[in-house]
């Protein structure tokens, strides 16, 4: 039995894990990345029928995306932060992995995108993203956060993510992202938090997986959590098995929005492959 799984939340590429008897390979596929990855971010799965008669020389057998994990890999990884002059380095591992990967981008086709570029930097001056550097300086992974403050009675409205986007596409992530702000707000179901960390991205190089990079990744972002005195850390998951690799972690379901229910015009927006059928946000409480 074979299946080829994608992460969309932490977006560590795609793997396929082949076995000869285990009839909770699912299961354990997902149990695996939880290992790996302990937030961000989304992930799709996708399970194909094998055919018989190659299957006894696919057993046992362990691939990364298309080509094999090279077995001379730097693992000499430290984990360290996130800085503004990173962006570039940042953005090469995203656009490789994260940005053809995450669910509602491959719905939609969305190419490239200019805007995504931008918001997916935009956090990096609060200094709570965190990366995985090989001894040669490389980035392999990145954990990408954010701060979010509770509104103060003086604030103004809010402004909307879709505002202003140009790219058409993206413009409808962006507007679906809207909608989930205006009908959930965190601090009303936590009104004594005054700050959050969103868990935003997670993305790991296709061939440093099976190493824990995005557990050393998710380590020190809980770490820097503690340091700061933040009480709850937040993820929203646009992919089923992002979320459930949350929940493995102590992570719990606060909102749930199923993209059938979510309408422009009467007509659904959003009908990712199954099965990824709603957004949902996540939260986890420290103590």
């Amino acid at each position: 039995m074979e299946f080829e799984i994608q992460n969309h939340i932490a977006h560590l590429g795609k793997f396929t894990v082949r076995t000869e008897d285990n009839g909770c390979l699912l299961d354990e596929a997902c149990t695996m990345l939880s290992e790996l990855l302990p937030p961000l971010g989304r992930m799709a799965s996708k399970m194909t029928s094998p055919n018989s008669s190659s299957v006894e020389d696919k057993i046992k057998s362990v691939s990364i995306g298309d080509v094999s994990q090279p077995s001379e890999i730097d693992t000499n990884i430290s984990i360290e932060l996130i800085t503004e002059e990173d962006a570039e380095e940042v953005l090469k591992l995203l656009k490789k992995f994260f940005f053809k990967d995450e669910p509602l981008n491959t719905f939609i086709n969305l190419g490239e995108c200019k805007e995504l570029e931008k918001y997916s930097t935009k956090y990096l001056h609060e200094h709570c993203s965190f990366k995985a550097v090989n001894s040669r300086g490389e980035i392999v992974g990145v954990n990408i956060n954010g701060m979010i403050n509770k509104p103060k009675e003086t604030d103004g409205p809010q402004q909307k993510l879709a505002d202003g986007c140009e790219h058409p596409k993206f413009k409808m992530i962006m507007a679906l992202m809207d909608y989930v702000d205006e009908h959930f707000d965190i601090f009303d179901l936590h009104q004594d938090v005054d700050k959050i960390l969103d868990i935003k991205i997670m993305s790991v190089d296709n061939r440093y997986r099976g190493l824990g990079i995005a557990g050393k990744l998710t380590d020190r972002t809980m770490q820097c959590v503690k340091e700061n005195n933040i009480k709850l850390v937040h993820v929203l998951c646009s992919s089923h098995f992002s979320a459930r690799v949350m929940e493995k972690i102590g992570f719990e379901e606060v909102y749930r929005l199923p993209y059938s229910d979510y309408l422009v015009n009467g007509e659904q927006v959003f009908d990712p492959e199954e099965p990824h059928t709603a957004v949902r946000i996540l939260v986890k409480k420290m103590t």
